[in-house]
């Protein structure tokens, strides 16, 4: 069955960001159409039937219009529709842009199931004769090749039920945790977070009962994306993190996507303290972010990431300058991690990190017209164009304003509204606009004195507080003992 089964590295997941960037109305027609082409050459390759019809088909394909796309006969089977099985996530819109069609070859797909047929078959010919006449490990090694040929296929409810029998099975705790990581990526691929939850709390349970270093390390990535898919970003923030000085998951995404993923969850999560220590100081993402100094500074160990950031007090200081950050190029630095088991990882695409640098410097330094800037920004070049980010962008930018302002309102008791417009860079109007939704909210302890042109910081008072609190649980405690009193008593009398 090999060295490495097929399932551990399908389905790819760099093809759905391309099938995400072909349904995305902010990418541009040179995008989509190279998505396209690099769509077309991996279903060719590897014969993926499956994902081209769920795809293309001009019925039920996710990326064509029914009936459009086609005058071909479309052939009868029992084929589910993928319009009507609602697990079409994988797309930014419904519509396909410009440059982004992707053509149905009824001949093609004849070929690659036709070839997958065969190969199916020779696969239920081995395990037969395994049966038969060797033993378990042969019989376990056909079935392996059987859900290697689902899950490069692309069908996901076939790859899922091989993947089961695969697991059901064999008693080897690593190829059980493989199996439910091939899971989590199914899920990821097609976009069903339910399924790849599932997963996730299974190779869980089986990394606590003895699972090695290398799955242990992978499983910590693959949760922490799983996580940003479903808005846990304070969640998520600690494990992704954690995983740019071990990673190895080169399945999963990129090491310049996992910067990207751990760098906005803890910009938006983390405490100014562990900001500082995990982001701000990390070596790891100073190696990426920052410019040529602290780049050679973190490879060479000389920065440390440790408590000695010396900011444990959040102090009343006033904004720095604001100097536009350097574009940092990122530098492929997959190579400077551990091997992966599955390869040699390929040399990225360089990434221009500027706005994300911009976007973590400009916050901790509170040069807020500067991180308003990277902000919108981060958002054209990141948020828009990743399907991880696509779906919460909107939240993530509302979040990260919302951080802006607590940090800012954090040191004042009284500010000029018309001055932190001005730090911002924004109006009055949309100032005054933008907080009053978090005040109604409950998520900045403010007021707003339009009259007077100021807003008035609200800062709880935690002995007052505890005072209430006792005052409350006492009267609940109190309305208790009555409650049971009268009880005590009716049956005191009922005894008489």
């Amino acid at each position: 069955m090999g060295s490495v089964p097929l399932y551990l590295s399908f389905p790819d997941l760099s093809l759905a960001q391309h099938i995400f960037h072909i349904t995305n109305p902010s990418s541009t027609v040179d995008t989509r159409r190279a998505s396209v082409q690099i769509l077309q050459d991996a279903i060719s390759q590897h014969k993926m039937a499956s994902l081209y019809r769920y795809l293309a088909h001009p019925v039920d394909g996710i990326l064509n219009s029914a009936g459009v796309g086609s005058a071909q006969k479309v052939p009868s089977g029992n084929h589910k529709s993928a319009r009507e099985s609602g697990v079409a996530k994988m797309v930014a819109s419904h519509s396909v842009g410009e440059g982004g069609e992707l053509p149905w070859d009824e001949k093609l797909y004849e070929q690659l199931l036709a070839e997958n047929v065969k190969e199916l078959k020779e696969i239920d010919r081995e395990e037969e004769e395994a049966a038969e006449k060797a033993g378990e490990t042969e019989v376990l090694a056909a079935k392996v090749k059987r859900a290697e040929v689902w899950t490069r296929d692309g069908d996901k409810d076939e790859a899922l039920f091989t993947q089961t029998r695969v697991y059901a099975m064999t008693g080897v705790l690593g190829t059980r945790i493989d199996v439910a990581l091939a899971g989590i990526r199914i899920g990821l691929f097609f976009g069903d977070k339910q399924l790849a939850k599932e997963h996730v709390e299974l190779a869980q349970t089986l990394v606590d009962k003895g699972g090695d270093w290398d799955r242990r390390n992978r499983l910590k990535a693959y949760h922490g994306l799983h996580l940003l898919t479903t808005r846990s970003y304070s969640l998520a923030a600690p494990l992704l993190l954690d995983s740019l000085s071990t990673f190895t998951s080169y399945d999963l995404c990129s090491y310049s996507s996992l910067v990207i993923y751990a760098v906005l969850a803890g910009a938006v999560s983390l405490k100014r303290v562990d900001f500082k220590a995990k982001v701000v100081d990390a070596p790891e993402i100073k190696a990426i972010l920052g410019d040529a100094e602290d780049k050679l500074s973190a490879l060479s160990g000389a920065i440390s990431a440790g408590p000695g950031a010396q900011d444990a007090v959040m102090e009343d200081t006033p904004p720095a300058t604001a100097t536009p950050a350097p574009a940092a190029m990122a530098v492929n630095l997959t190579t400077l991690g551990q091997s992966s088991s599955r390869g040699h990882p390929e040399v990225e695409t360089p990434v221009d990190f500027g706005p994300l640098a911009q976007l973590v410097n400009s916050l901790y330094s509170r040069d807020y017209r500067s991180f308003f800037q990277a902000l919108a920004a981060v958002e054209q070049k990141f948020l828009n164009h990743d399907r991880y980010l696509y779906e919460h962008r909107g939240w993530y930018v509302r979040e990260m304003r919302l951080r802006g302002y607590q940090q800012m309102l954090q040191s004042y008791r009284v500010v000029a509204l018309s001055s932190m417009a001005d730090d911002f860079g924004v109006s009055v109007d949309f100032l005054d606009r933008d907080l009053a939704k978090f005040i109604a909210a409950d998520r900045i302890p403010c007021t707003i004195d339009r009259y007077n042109g100021v807003i008035e910081t609200n800062r709880p008072d935690d002995k007052n507080k505890q005072y209430n609190d006792v005052v409350k649980q006492g009267d609940a405690l109190i309305t208790k003992l009555q409650k049971y009193g009268q009880a005590v008593r009716l049956r005191g009398s009922e005894r008489d």
